[in-house]
């Protein structure tokens, strides 16, 4: 990115991001209403009267475009009949509002008024404070992007470290992105303990020592204390246990939900190269089976009854749930409803780099062998500020030899979170959207040129397809 912000662009709404999309509804236009009805809208602007909303050409379309005629008539109201845009914004503005749960409404309601009224009166009062905040007590930035986030449901803490960390003039697609990308990356780490031997997570004799077995079998009496000095208990009993009764509760509760979807574990989808096909047959309905054929992509972890709910528009075809580790060097779990063919698969030519070092050779000079990362993490819209590769180099130049594990975790947390990767001594960088290219699948400068940031190339190729995950459906 460039300068120190954690990004660039515009703070208008883009409900087309990618990794914001496991918060989004699944069913998201391709172009924004303003964009795909620029032409209709202002015709209609135009050819609007003077007369009350209900006597009006653009009341009636926005009824009929499903829009109750009170939003309707409140959005007139405000902003006359001029600008068909600003109306249709409006209009989503209130509807977001009037479906938001009831515990957010606290943000904008008196909570001490046993009746809460019309709903299009709080909306006015909203909108009146909107207008007349100039003139009284004017919100930062930063407090209308929490306000913004905590009435979209995010945790107030949540989205108050996002904010923080990618800077306030961030616009909210990129907020959500963060927030998206951070629990993704949670997601990851509980699935490493699990893939990596305990021996790769620890190296240091003088912290603790751990037999080489999997690290879910660990618990805290397999943990020797240090044999110098003062010693730290890095796991309580008591703490483990309630930590592992949380996770058995959780997934009880997951496994009794018929709302939510069970990923498979590998994430091969229908088979993958080098692996046995998971299903060699799949029954489709009558109306889906042949061309035309369609392709519909969503991150995998969406939210409970995304996927469902993509189905259901779509035939009721299960979706096929893929992680692009097999087919390259970045993790990209994704799930995909088609009807394409699953018989005599086989994978894009030549087989693209599987491992970081294959990709990016010159890495491997400078990757420090506390690193055990062999793949990266998704491709994001969003990436590093100059000002956190600033603090790895001097969270490490403070040492001469292997850094203690606490700046280790610290370290390697950054670099699974954000893709930084080894560019010399106590270095890293985040990758440049050639490199993403690369990963992706694209020819070298696909997206250069055109007037076209850098900025602006990381956010369109982290919103892109996998070429060599659609090249074997």
């Amino acid at each position: 990115m460039d300068g120190e912000t954690a990004s660039e662009g515009s703070d208008g709404f883009d409900w087309e991001s990618e990794d914001e999309r496991e918060s989004n509804l699944p069913f998201s236009s391709c172009l924004p209403p303003t964009v795909a009805g620029q032409e209709e809208f202002a015709a209609l602007g135009k050819a609007s009267s003077s007369a009350g909303p209900p006597e009006s050409s653009l009341f009636q379309h926005f009824v009929r475009m499903g829009f109750s005629e009170k939003l309707v008539g409140k959005a007139l109201e405000e902003n006359g009949e001029g600008n068909a845009e600003a109306i249709l914004e409006l209009l989503l503005t209130f509807s977001v509002l009037e479906n938001s749960p009831r515990e957010s409404e606290h943000v904008h309601s008196n909570p001490s008024s046993e009746n809460e009224g019309d709903l299009i009166d709080e909306l006015s009062d909203v909108d009146d404070d909107l207008q007349n905040e100039e003139s009284m007590d004017p919100l930062s930035d930063k407090e209308k992007k929490l306000l913004l986030l905590v009435d979209m449901g995010y945790p107030i803490d949540v989205a108050s470290t996002a904010i923080d960390r990618c800077g306030p003039g961030s616009s909210i697609m990129e907020l959500t992105d963060f927030i998206t990308a951070a629990e993704m990356a949670k997601a990851v780490d509980d699935a490493y303990v699990d893939e990596v031997p305990a021996e790769d997570l620890v190296q240091s004799e003088d912290l603790f020592r751990v037999s080489s077995f999997k690290f879910s079998q660990v618990g805290p009496s397999h943990f020797h204390k240090s044999p110098k000095g003062k010693r730290r208990e890095y796991f309580e009993d008591e703490r483990w246990e309630r930590k592992r009764h949380k996770a058995c509760e959780k997934k009880i509760m997951d496994e009794d939900d018929e709302d939510t979807i069970r990923l498979p574990n590998p994430m091969i989808g229908f088979g993958v190269p080098g692996e046995p096909l998971a299903m060699s047959h799949r029954t489709l309905p009558e109306a889906a089976i042949g061309p035309p054929y369609f392709y519909y992509e969503n991150v995998a972890l969406a939210p409970k009854g995304v996927w469902q709910t993509i189905s259901r528009f779509l035939y009721d075809i299960e979706p096929e749930f893929v992680d692009s580790k097999h087919f390259c060097a970045a993790a990209r779990k994704r799930g995909y409803v088609h009807n394409l063919p699953i018989h005599n698969r086989y994978p894009l030519l030549p087989i693209p780099p599987l491992t970081i070092h294959e990709a990016l050779p010159l890495t491997k000079k400078w990757w420090p062998s506390w690193d055990w990362r062999t793949k990266l993490n998704c491709l994001q819209t969003v990436t590093a500020s100059a000002r956190l590769t600033e603090r790895i180099r001097k969270a490490l130049d403070g040492w001469d030899g292997e850094p203690p594990l606490k700046v280790q975790k610290y370290v390697l947390d950054e670099c699974r979170r954000w893709n930084l990767v080894w560019v010399g001594r106590n270095k890293v960088a985040p990758l440049e959207p050639d490199e993403m290219e690369m990963l992706l699948g694209f020819p070298k400068n696909h997206t250069r040129g055109g007037g076209i940031s850098r900025t602006e190339r990381i956010k369109a190729l982290g919103n892109s397809f996998q070429w060599p995950i659609i090249c074997l459906c």
